[in-house]
């Protein structure tokens, strides 16, 4: 009975091998969800676009320019590497770096937002989600990226608020690990839809 008291005192459960929490694998298999359904937009991207015979996009929509993409691409792997410093900060109590890596993540995703806004008052006044197939599948899977860095800037700007409020430290920085591991989803979905929308229509 001794034995049994001993193993669930308070101490020894604290004590106990540290492994993934569950807010771990609630943001894994929230992630999953979501790649599913970008997944499923890009097969059905590719699959109308091979299933017509005819010139992608349709006539009357110029082929995809690339230079405001490729900066938007610029803009989220730096992204990427400033929040994979912040958690590398935390994780060796650098509290002040941890901050300034957050602000600057924080900036590079705003930076992305406005270019993407640049580019859809451009391509607005060339064709809408209503004008084709094409015009849908554009502003959705480009919007709904969009919508998950407006997510990502959010989860970033309460981590940084957390951090000038000294919440983390060396032994407690879970939030910055999960917060970067969405981000860097973000960024990698990103890859996929410049090479899907923007790229292979020029292959």
């Amino acid at each position: 009975m001794t034995a049994v008291n001993e193993i669930t005192e308070p101490a020894a459960l604290s004590s106990a091998p540290p492994g993934r929490t569950p807010a771990w694998w609630g943001m894994v298999l929230f992630v999953a969800t979501e790649a599913t359904l970008f997944a499923c937009l890009l097969a059905s991207y590719f699959y109308l676009r091979f299933l017509t015979s005819a010139e992608w996009p349709p006539s009357g929509i110029k082929q995809p320019e690339l230079v405001k993409p490729l900066v938007m691409t610029a803009l989220l792997l730096s992204s990427s590497g400033w929040i994979a410093w912040a958690d590398w900060a935390i994780r060796h109590d650098r509290q002040r770096l941890l901050r300034i890596m957050l602000v600057l993540t924080l900036l590079s995703g705003g930076a992305f937002l406005g270019v993407q806004a640049s580019e859809y008052a451009t391509k607005l006044a060339e064709f809408t989600w209503t004008t084709n197939a094409y015009g849908s599948l554009f502003y959705v899977i480009t919007g709904f990226h969009g919508t998950h860095v407006v997510t990502g800037l959010v989860m970033v700007g309460f981590t940084l608020v957390a951090a000038l409020a000294g919440k983390f430290g060396g032994a407690h920085h879970e939030r910055v690990r999960i917060v970067s591991f969405y981000w860097h989803f973000v960024d990698g979905v990103w890859l996929a839809i410049l090479f899907s929308i923007y790229l292979s229509p020029h292959l």
